[in-house]
């Protein structure tokens, strides 16, 4: 990850915006997952959308980062598929915060508020210190699964 001081203040390239963003705590906890998700876990890095504008009632909001699926690579057409056309689903929401500021059920809740909207099958919550994952039914604090996994519905 690149970093750099302008003007006096603290910037990292994000390679997802394709642009520097002032880097705020929450910014490098954001970074730092993102780019853990893509080499370690194999999360296609042109499938995340970081700062995806969503409305929920009659605010304008932003969710930290979309995962979606890459339905071109689904063997059976799939409901989005019109014309020859497949679009992209939205998978998993992610909602980071700094270090300093633990997950609890208000994170939690602000997930939910935005996926009222994107109705994805899984929530990433991340700190850089926790990281729990939830999958509709079920909850796994212990981290991260691989994008794959994600497909399969593991």
């Amino acid at each position: 990850m690149k970093t750099r001081l302008q003007n006096g203040k603290e910037q990292i390239f994000c390679d997802w915006r394709h642009r520097w963003v002032r880097l705020t705590p929450e910014e490098w906890v954001r970074q730092q997952l993102l780019h853990r998700m893509v080499e370690e876990y194999g999360y296609p890095a042109s499938l995340i959308a970081v700062e995806q504008a969503i409305s929920v009632g009659e605010t304008k909001k932003r969710c930290d980062a979309v995962v979606y699926a890459n339905t071109s690579s689904s063997p059976s057409p799939s409901p989005e598929e019109r014309g020859g056309v497949r679009f992209l689903s939205p998978l998993m929401l992610i909602e980071c915060k700094a270090e300093t500021i633990p997950l609890t059920q208000k994170t939690l809740d602000q997930a939910v508020t935005y996926n009222r909207k994107l109705h994805v099958p899984y929530l990433l919550l991340c700190n850089g210190i926790q990281t729990i994952f939830i999958d509709g039914n079920n909850t796994n604090t212990s981290g991260l699964p691989r994008y794959t996994d994600l497909l399969r519905g593991e």
